[in-house]
């Protein structure tokens, strides 16, 4: 069977919640009923059952963006919103013309809301598995922001809740979704380059700050609740806020903790893997080298190296951008592809290529926001599923722990452990506080 046209079902039926009682609707499961056009989205509406309610939990700068491509999706509705911070979550309220009583400080109060089918989260990265579990717990579909995780063992709990509660799942590795991007894969998994030689990426450098000190937390903030399950810390605005353009949190190890490593560099592995096939597995040896700050509130990696050797013999060397132009090359003995959302190739004759009979075809989604909203209705597994995030994330963050140790690892992609090597694999996992430890 073709590649492309296998997308797995998440349930026995492939029926979601909505088409069931569409189905109720129109008399399938009974007595015809006399129904409305409109009720049926036959005036070109979206039906009332295939509508779907979307919360939003971390009303952020990155929520923006989110709510705005799930907004213009046909048939979502923005019905309430989440943020421990007062003023943010007033301005989703307007923007999307809520009610006071739509508006929630605590994630688990707008779980709690039975007319809630899906939830975008676009938290700081500490939030995201202790939120996705909840949400997922609580019955709702999610889109979750990169990475997906911050320790291997917190990915794989959420890959295992999503799997048992039969829930729809996108990763916010939006580039799957762009046509260049599979485009590249595709012509790397068909030999249009020939023989791979190495994957070179440039993903974005970290940042160093100064001491801050403590201060007194803003008003409108419930700061105990925005740590969650972080390590408690003295609050101040540089950790939880934008600095120097950036949400501080980003470079912040307890609450990002391979810092751009995973934040930024997870898109480009998701892509690299994706070419190689190993989009569900992972390297087998992992080296690297990195430069950290030595003071102050910052403290993930400024300047990397790190080279992933896979089972097959394939190495990607994932660097900063001084180092590899921001995006990933593929170098076969017969030209190069490069990709970051469009495609540039050497020869350029390439581009010119089209599939042959029997090529590999990926999976397709023209818009990341309507392949989420249509794996809600259909039940099928998105274009970012959770292994798929799961692996994607846990890459990055083996890269992090080689580099931390500075010494080469031995990693076995199906155990998902260090072989060998104890004090690598104490690093696999971290500790929540409570009351959120899963």
């Amino acid at each position: 069977m073709r590649q492309d046209t296998f997308i797995p079902s998440l349930s026995p039926t492939g029926c979601s919640r909505r088409a069931f009682l569409a189905a109720a609707g129109t008399g399938v499961l009974g007595m015809p009923l006399l129904v409305p056009a409109r009720a049926l989205g036959g005036d070109g509406t979206v039906a009332p059952a295939n509508r779907i309610a979307v919360g939003l939990i971390g009303c952020g700068s990155r929520m923006g963006g989110v709510a705005a491509a799930l907004a213009r999706v046909a048939g979502v509705e923005i019905r309430a919103v989440c943020d421990v911070f007062g003023p943010h979550r007033e301005r989703f309220r307007q923007r999307y013309g809520l009610g006071l009583g739509d508006t929630y400080r605590d994630l688990r109060e707008l779980l709690a809301r039975p007319d809630i089918d899906a939830v975008a989260i676009a938290t700081p990265d500490h939030w995201h598995v202790a939120a996705g579990i909840a949400a997922i717990k609580a019955g709702k579909d999610v889109y979750c922001e990169k990475p997906l995780s911050n320790t291997v063992a917190d990915g794989r709990a959420l890959v295992k809740a999503a799997a048992r509660y039969g829930a729809v799942f996108q990763h916010g590795t939006q580039l799957h979704s762009y046509a260049g991007v599979r485009r590249a894969c595709e012509m790397v998994r068909n030999g249009r380059i020939g023989r791979l030689r190495e994957i070179l990426i440039g993903s974005p450098p970290g940042r160093e700050t100064g001491v801050h000190p403590e201060m007194p937390v803003p008003e409108g903030l419930d700061y105990d609740l925005w740590l969650g399950p972080a390590p408690r810390a003295p609050y101040t605005a540089a950790r939880v806020f934008a600095h120097e353009g950036l949400p501080g949190w980003y470079f912040v190890s307890d609450c990002s903790k391979a810092g751009w490593i995973a934040g930024y560099g997870v898109h480009d592995l998701d892509i690299a893997q994706w070419a190689l096939g190993q989009e569900r597995s992972g390297p087998v040896r992992i080296e690297g080298r990195a430069v950290y700050p030595r003071q102050g509130l910052f403290d993930t990696a400024l300047t990397f190296r790190i080279e992933f050797t896979y089972a097959d013999g394939n190495r990607i060397v994932m660097t900063d951008t001084a180092q590899n132009r921001h995006g990933v090359t593929f170098v076969g003995e017969e030209g190069r592809i490069f990709t970051r959302g469009d495609i540039e190739a050497e020869p350029r004759s390439l581009l010119k290529e089209y599939p042959r009979p029997g090529d590999v075809r990926l999976y397709r989604s023209l818009d990341h926001a309507q392949n989420f909203v249509d794996c809600v209705r259909s039940r099928r597994e998105t274009i970012t599923p959770p292994e798929i995030a799961h692996r994607a994330t846990s890459t990055a963050l083996l890269g992090d722990i080689a580099c931390r140790l500075g010494r080469p690892l031995r990693w076995d992609p199906e155990r998902e452990t260090f072989v060998g090597d104890a004090a690598a694999n104490r690093l696999l996992a971290g500790v929540w506080r409570w009351p959120w430890m899963t």
